[in-house]
């Protein structure tokens, strides 16, 4: 790949702030004023509120910040006990909850560096990522904490320390380790700050519900470790279960959440939410998936008092890249936002239109280089960019619109179909809550455009009513030619995003609509 073609996305009606923002001598902005590193951040909140609630585990412990200190202290404690010397890495594979928390700031705090493990994968899987890390400790779900007196002296890292090691998801071959660094884990947590407008003392009024998995950056990066950064508490849901979700969020007085349109499309269904008491709850967020306007609608009335916003991000770019503001949630619910704060966007433009071609980012919270991996990190990082491989079109005003992914792209008779623009297109038919699109092989077209979609509570589809749906909406050859209906939920990864190979080897598309 080449940069010089490149076109810089200007700031436009941008609406987050830049105050505090400078730029180093590579021109890469950066956030004036970080702490040194997490542990510093950690350590400034125990010596300043150190009897407020950090960590909460639906139906089992609860830390203030001075216990999260001494917990973790004595897990890294336990880790140079059993020989773990400085820069070795810990598989981290708890289950959501306090151990996988205690075992991540344990780790930092004994010199080592965190690897999440994403806890789903297959065991060839797992043994991969262990071997790729070169893993030295492993933690796993029968593992006790490791526990000793703690450590004479707590690690002092620096901002460009490796901080942890998050996979990406693998869905274009074997997982990618990305090296996070304190900055990078730092300056994701002051963008949501300035994302969501959280104010300067809002402390332990800051209470976000995690339902999303901890070895994934939005559960860890953009709530355990915001929720430290501003003196709030992370109230972690061990596993996904609405019942339990629904009744956490008055007891637990939760101020923000996030989560996939589809997990929230069921949540409003569910008899019992009706009467749930949403009064804590500010922030609502939301990524990961075609969100139809309606329900970016009934969001914002079963939620009065919050503010909606989308996300977008990568686990390279340690959560968010971009994100939209409640004051364009309706309108353009099709949009990921604006570039936050110290993040950079340009476009390597894949046609004569210099708006629309593949994202490149830059920025302190975007990773610089693969773990062990010099040929990808050749192909995906140039002169201080990250090639995303997805392709946008950036409007007027700024606000960045995600096409769809490079490989996912249909080509149907040398026409190019987005298949993101068909899942929205579905999700906004009535009754629809989820649809994945699919190319499918065909002799004459090279492809033809097939979907799959769920329907509300696992009913029947009117598909004569949906291809006309979609006829409103469409070109002709852009509207699905193959349908399946599933009762659900579709498969996919942490970050929620489809997992389309496994979509492709499982469907059975029958005979074609027309």
């Amino acid at each position: 790949m080449t940069t010089p073609t490149i076109t810089e996305i200007p700031r436009g009606n941008n609406p987050y702030p830049t105050d505090g923002v400078s730029r180093d001598d590579k021109g890469v902005a950066q956030y004036d004023g970080l702490p040194s590193s997490l542990l510093a951040m950690l350590r400034n909140r125990v010596e300043s509120t150190p009897d407020v609630e950090a960590v909460v585990e639906i139906g089992a412990r609860r830390l203030t910040y001075r216990e999260l200190w001494d917990a973790s202290a004595r897990a890294a404690g336990g880790l140079l006990a059993g020989g773990l010397a400085h820069g070795d890495r810990v598989a981290v594979r708890y289950p959501a909850g306090v151990n996988w928390v205690l075992a991540f700031w344990g780790t930092l705090m004994a010199g080592g560096i965190p690897v999440a493990v994403n806890i789903r994968l297959s065991p060839p899987e797992v043994e991969f990522v262990l071997a790729d890390a070169g893993t030295t400790v492993d933690l796993t779900a029968d593992t006790a904490l490791p526990d000793a007196e703690p450590p004479a002296e707590i690690d002092t890292p620096g901002l460009d320390d490796v901080a942890g090691i998050f996979y990406t998801s693998g869905t274009t071959g074997d997982p990618k380790g990305v090296p996070t660094t304190h900055k990078a884990f730092l300056s994701n947590a002051e963008t949501m700050t300035r994302l969501l407008g959280l104010p300067a003392d809002i402390g332990p009024d800051m209470r976000t519900l995690i339902s999303v998995p901890l070895f994934h950056v939005t559960g860890c990066n953009s709530q355990l470790l915001t929720a430290a950064y501003v003196g709030g508490t992370s109230v972690i849901l061990p596993a996904l279960d609405l019942p339990t979700l629904i009744e956490s969020i008055a007891q637990e007085r939760i101020s923000f959440m996030v989560t996939v349109p589809a997990v929230y499309a069921l949540l409003l269904r569910r008899p019992e939410f009706a009467d749930a008491d949403v009064s804590s709850v500010r922030w609502v967020g939301y990524g990961g998936g075609a969100i139809a306007p309606s329900l970016v609608v009934s969001l914002k009335e079963a939620f009065p008092s919050s503010m909606v916003f989308n996300g977008y991000g990568m686990t390279e770019s340690a959560s968010l890249m971009t994100g939209l503001p409640d004051s364009d949630a309706v309108k353009h619910a099709d949009s990921v936002g604006y570039a936050v704060p110290v993040v950079d966007l340009a476009i390597d433009p894949t046609s004569d239109d210099p708006h629309v071609g593949e994202l490149l980012a830059r920025g302190p919270n975007i990773l610089s280089a693969y773990w062990n991996r010099a040929e990808a990190t050749a192909t995906a990082f140039t002169d201080g960019w990250l090639h995303t491989g997805d392709v946008v079109r950036v409007d007027d005003a700024g606000r960045v619109h995600i096409v769809d992914r490079l490989k996912d792209i249909i080509i149907r008779g040398g026409e190019n179909v987005s298949t993101l623009e068909v899942e929205y297109a579905l999700v906004a038919a009535p009754g629809i809550i989820d649809a994945a699109v699919l190319g499918v092989p065909d002799d004459v077209m090279g492809e033809k455009v097939g979907a799959i979609v769920v329907a509300a509570d696992g009913g029947e589809v009117d598909v004569v009513a949906l291809v006309e749906h979609c006829r409103t909406r469409l070109a002709d050859f852009k509207v699905p030619q193959y349908l399946a209906v599933t009762p659900g939920p579709l498969p996919r990864n942490a970050g929620g995003k489809l997992l389309k190979a496994k979509l492709r080897e499982e469907v059975q598309w029958g005979k074609p609509l027309r």
